[in-house]
């Protein structure tokens, strides 16, 4: 039986573009509607009362809607309803390493780091509340750096964050960073192997809806869309 699946998403926002990799990589097929989200449009409140996205709105033939808000649950319901490919590994250590990562880039990395330089770079200029404030970008920064030495240290050890098998940290913290390097804050020569890591994660077919994202103003660094940057 067909799902339709409309997404309901923010193009630069980290978790909505989360959501967007494991659909992509899971091969399931969905709409995007992209959300102005700080507007508080009603169509967005009537499905999630928070006015947060991403919202995920699943239709089967003869069934109510399925809507599912922002990330943990949207992210919980596809790999249990759509198990393969697993993006949570069965094995037990590397399920829990993967849980600690995305965990400390949802939590940790984004109210030290990315969410410092996001409300600086995008937030102010989307609700018009004046020029970025550089005490701000320069903590932010400085935090990248140090979260990017930790993220560096894993990968000289590993193939991929949670171990040996591409996992759902992964695309936690691709998603993340994706965003910060839209506007090449991101010193990728001083971290190499955090550099192959998200260039082989850059090639992957999910990846690119991400590479194509523009938004009017803000326009990405040049290395965005390169795929051997």
């Amino acid at each position: 039986m067909s799902v339709e699946r409309i997404l309901h998403h923010f193009p630069l926002d980290p978790v909505s573009r989360l959501v967007r990799l494991a659909l992509g990589e899971k091969r399931l097929p969905f709409a995007e509607v992209s959300v102005r989200y700080w507007e508080r449009p009603r169509e967005l409140t009537k499905l999630n009362p928070s006015g947060m996205v991403p919202v995920l709105v699943e239709t089967e033939p003869g069934q109510p809607p399925l809507v599912l808000c922002e990330g943990r649950a949207i992210l919980g319901h596809l790999e249990e309803a759509y198990p393969e490919p697993a993006l949570i590994s069965r094995e037990p250590a590397e399920r829990a390493e993967a849980r600690r990562l995305m965990t400390w880039f949802e939590g940790k990395f984004a109210f030290e780091a990315g969410g410092y330089i996001l409300h600086e770079k995008v937030e102010k200029r989307l609700m018009g509340l004046g020029a970025p404030e550089l005490a701000n970008l320069r903590q932010g920064k400085d935090a990248l750096k140090v979260h990017l030495f930790m993220l560096d240290d894993l990968l000289q050890a590993r193939e991929w964050l949670a171990g040996k098998r591409l996992s759902m940290a992964d695309f936690t913290a691709a998603a993340h960073l994706s965003v910060i390097d839209y506007f090449g804050d991101v010193a990728w020569k001083e971290f190499p192997a955090a550099k192959t890591w998200y260039m082989k994660l850059k090639s992957r077919p999910c990846f690119r809806p991400l590479l194509a994202d523009r938004w009017p103003g803000l326009a990405p660094a040049r290395h965005y869309d390169d795929l051997d940057f």
